[in-house]
């Protein structure tokens, strides 16, 4: 640094080159030093070889490397003559050699830093059968594609069912699909029948919004939740509530039953889910852990048993037994309003801001993003044909293929009369236990039901798919 060419490179010293070029070939190309080589044409032109990119002095392998005397060795022997020479070795040699000749070659470009020149992108070397022996050969490597998705008919609006005075938040179907259940901003619990889309009942008795409906398959009891703290239990036989579940210290945000035995559990913006004894009414457990609300749960007979979804971003699957966390998924970045279990496979979607995910059970492994819902996701729900359904806070629902990932559907129903355009946003959406109807809970004050169109075919409605390179994240 203190002469006065010190931006010029340091002359090239021939003895301390020669010694390297030594002691390259033996610790680097000593695999392949036994091999013989035959001169390329335009080796034999003269002028710099194209193993040596900086056009240095070429020496032959015989300085600092003993080598017999039938055998020479080029400075850098290319794809093409590695092949001829398997074709020209002895077949019994021809067939012992050919993966180390491949591999010591493939070593040799990789080394010599020239791979990009003689290897393009997309080029690997792939073993071939070819008349009994094994030759190294260029193959294109194929781009990973998207499956081809499954042709689902497209859904349609065909009726909006109104009586609420406030946003409906909540809405679950009975298990003989004779009527569905609603809960409300306006704090009641609306009853109505599915065919017609009446009112049968209203139950009133939260103080507050009701954030969460089910019903049980198990006992003719309908559970709810609301932002009051309270959950509670009513006997729809009287009509009336005969149980309540006191623990939770704020509003409570969801709620599920476990499938098997007579447990619930809810969610809570106090950051824990509780599992209460539908009969006694006591807590069995307090799921603790997560770091903000918990806004959505999910039970199964298989474990894992529960699952969290929470605005720390976190999802979480718990051990019913213990009451602890088994898995924690951190891939979202945002908060996790969402979560539903596919009715058939042994796999679950989570719905954030930021994508759609799906996963594997029990370990919670990602399976793939669905991207392009670019709102805040309130609700997720899937039927056994596979057809996953988002519905967000902007009105805009998106029917996606469950296996692809494929959104083969987009809906923004309009607003309804008296409502603002700014109120349009989906709460909750279900399927009904004969999955041929989809309904909503929207911020309009209605319900709406969609259904698939029976005149649509795939001729009449193709998918618009091109099998695209997958750009999706995978994390």
């Amino acid at each position: 640094m203190f002469v006065a060419d010190n931006a010029k490179p340091v002359p090239l010293d021939d003895e301390s080159h020669k010694v390297k070029m030594a002691v390259k070939l033996r610790t680097e190309y000593g695999s392949v030093l036994h091999m013989p080589t035959l001169k390329e044409n335009m080796r034999e032109k003269g002028g710099p070889s194209a193993g040596d990119p900086y056009g240095h002095k070429q020496y032959s392998g015989n300085e600092g490397v003993a080598l017999t005397a039938d055998t020479k060795i080029q400075r850098m022997p290319s794809e093409s003559t590695a092949q001829s020479l398997a074709v020209a070795l002895p077949a019994s040699q021809s067939r012992l050699d050919t993966n180390r000749t491949a591999a010591g070659v493939g070593e040799i470009y990789r080394h010599a830093g020239i791979s990009e020149r003689s290897q393009p992108p997309g080029m690997s070397v792939a073993m071939m059968e070819a008349g009994g022996n094994k030759n190294s050969a260029l193959v294109p490597k194929k781009a990973p594609t998207m499956p081809k998705p499954q042709w689902h008919p497209p859904w349609k609006l065909y009726r909006v069912i109104s009586g609420h005075l406030g946003w409906v938040r909540c809405i679950a179907v009975e298990p003989g699909n004779q009527w569905f259940v609603t809960g409300s901003a306006d704090r009641t619990i609306k009853i109505w029948d599915l065919a017609s889309g009446k009112l049968k009942l209203s139950l009133t008795g939260h103080i507050s919004t009701v954030r969460g409906v089910i019903v049980s398959a198990r006992s003719p009891y309908l559970f709810s939740c609301g932002e009051d703290k309270q959950v509670k239990c009513w006997d729809l036989e009287y009509n009336k509530v005969i149980r309540h579940y006191h623990g939770h210290l704020s509003a409570v945000y969801g709620l599920d039953l476990h499938p098997t035995i007579d447990v619930l559990v809810t969610c809570s913006r106090d950051s824990t889910a509780r599992i209460w004894d539908v009969r006694t009414k006591a807590s069995v457990h307090t799921l603790s852990g997560h770091t903000n609300a918990v806004a959505t749960v999910k039970c199964q007979a298989a474990e894992p048993q529960v699952i969290t979804g929470s605005h720390d971003t976190t999802i979480r699957l718990w051990d019913l037994v213990a009451g602890k966390t088994r898995v924690t998924l951190t891939n979202h970045k945002k908060s996790v309003r969402a979560v539903i279990l596919h009715p058939r496979h042994y796999t679950f979607a989570s719905g954030s801001p930021d994508n759609i995910k799906q996963w594997k059970f029990p370990d919670g492994n990602f399976i793939q993003n669905l991207s392009g819902h670019n709102a805040i996701i309130n609700t997720l729900t899937v039927n056994s044909d596979g057809v996953l359904v988002s519905g967000a806070d902007n009105g805009t629902m998106h029917l996606w293929d469950w296996r692809t990932g494929y959104n083969f559907q987009r809906v923004h129903a309009a607003v309804q009369p008296g409502s603002l355009d700014s109120e349009s946003g989906i709460f909750a959406c279900v399927f009904d236990q004969s999955e041929s109807r989809l309904l909503t809970a929207e911020a309009d004050k209605t319900i709406k039901v969609y259904k698939e169109d029976d005149t649509a075919t795939e001729e009449t409605h193709p998918i618009s798919w091109k099998p695209e390179i997958i750009k999706r994240k995978r994390f």
